[in-house]
């Protein structure tokens, strides 16, 4: 069993993200007599794993109701499950490009005015 420190040093993760996740029922914890959250070893798998879902833009609430294969698992693929989800985060990305696309092409005509 690894303690919360082990983990965050093994992952580069913060305790306090950890702890977050854990609280989400991300991860799995027992708790020694001294109130200590302890982890099993494949928890460094799954805290990686958590931040490249985190880092594609899923949110945590989203990330729980992905199959454990796919959470628990470091680089693990999208499961047929999870399709739907990830053409809609795909979308919502993609709109957000466009306005910022749009953002950009109105904020040079400003620039380009002021010359």
């Amino acid at each position: 069993m690894l303690s919360i420190g082990d983990v965050a040093r093994q992952t580069g993760v913060s305790v306090r993200s950890i702890r977050h996740y854990d609280r989400h029922g991300l991860l799995c914890s027992t708790r020694a007599c001294n109130g200590y959250r302890y982890f099993p070893p494949q928890a460094v798998e799954q805290v990686r794993q958590i931040q490249q879902l985190i880092a594609t833009g899923f949110s945590l609430a989203e990330i729980a109701t992905f199959p454990a294969c796919m959470r628990n698992v470091e680089g693990a693929a999208f499961c047929p499950q999870t399709r739907a989800l990830q053409r809609k985060r795909l979308a919502a990305i993609e709109t957000q490009i466009a306005a910022l696309e749009r953002r950009r092409v109105q904020l040079m005509a400003a620039l380009a005015d002021e010359q």
